[in-house]
């Protein structure tokens, strides 16, 4: 089961549980946390990041099973899930292809609904082996500085970049490469159709300059 840490315990109601992005772990909440201050609050160390680094999943159905577990161990009743960029991801795979009935609704931040494209898709998978071979080979510290080029980080000024790279360092090359490999976006089916018939509150939130996930939202 993932590592899970709970906060704001002797409050009451709906639990807020937080799912981290890639390469990251819950603790990168805790600044947003702290200002819940009157809600309940459990973060998730997903498989393959933080404290669960020895959990080595086989798709988007198993990643969701585990969180299933991990939200059912921490006896939660009611809840909503919220989701970075690849947690974003997973929030939505599982809240569209488990449907739970605890869960009152989802918050997304920059993540991506999927591709509709077959040959975009063959591309993304591509794409994310290369990156897996990499991490896989090469020493971390090294990919890292690579994968923050990327132009999806053109926002973060070179302080930035070289304090995640230091943060991040410790990551399995090992267990991202097979993160990479198994739940890339290239084998994520897309959720738009199942999202748009949901029951339960949706938010998807990005930035106000960010037009790759503005476009998405819309």
């Amino acid at each position: 089961m993932p590592y899970t840490r709970r906060y704001h315990e002797t409050c009451a109601g709906t639990w807020l549980v937080w799912l981290h992005g890639l390469l990251g772990n819950g603790n990168e909440w805790l600044p947003i946390i702290e200002k819940c201050v009157n809600r309940l609050s459990l973060t998730i160390d997903l498989p393959g990041h933080g404290c669960s680094p020895h959990i080595q999943l086989t798709d988007f159905s198993h990643v969701s099973r585990l969180i299933e577990q991990a939200i059912g161990a921490n006896q939660i009743d009611s809840y909503y899930l919220i989701g970075y960029s690849f947690g974003g991801r997973i929030a939505m795979y599982y809240g569209c292809q488990f449907q739970p009935t605890k869960l009152k609704g989802l918050i997304v931040e920059g993540a991506n609904v999927g591709l509709t494209q077959p040959t975009d898709r063959l591309l993304r998978v591509k794409h994310d082996q290369s990156w897996a071979k990499r991490f896989r080979c090469e020493p971390m510290d090294s990919v890292l500085s690579d994968w923050y080029q990327q132009a999806v980080f053109d926002d973060l000024s070179a302080e930035q970049r070289q304090q995640l790279i230091t943060e991040r360092g410790n990551n399995s090359g090992e267990y991202v490469a097979h993160l990479l490999e198994t739940t890339s976006l290239g084998k994520q089916p897309c959720l738009v159709n199942k999202l748009l018939q949901r029951n339960y509150p949706f938010s998807y939130l990005c930035g106000e300059y960010d037009e790759k996930f503005c476009s998405i939202s819309q």
